[in-house]
């Protein structure tokens, strides 16, 4: 099953942790050129897709599908 995250999710997954395009790229090790056209609506490669969307699951993000509120993110509750 393929992992979906709209460009939309990708903002604001960006921004919840403060990442700049820079910094997004160094984590996901990708280049910039690529995020860019990510967030200019260009269609990337499912895997790559995927992949950031690890990134960012690992990194505390959890995506929330369209459930009649629109698609969104948040922040997971920290484990204590």
């Amino acid at each position: 099953m393929a992992i979906f995250m709209l460009v939309l999710q990708f903002r604001m997954a960006r921004a919840a942790l403060g990442w700049s395009i820079v910094e997004c790229a160094k984590r996901a090790d990708l280049s910039t050129n690529t995020l860019v056209r990510f967030e200019r609506g260009e269609d990337l490669k499912q895997s790559t897709v995927d992949h950031l969307r690890s990134v960012f699951e690992a990194a505390g993000i959890e995506f929330i599908p369209e459930n009649g509120g629109g698609p969104g993110i948040r922040l997971k509750k920290p484990t204590t």
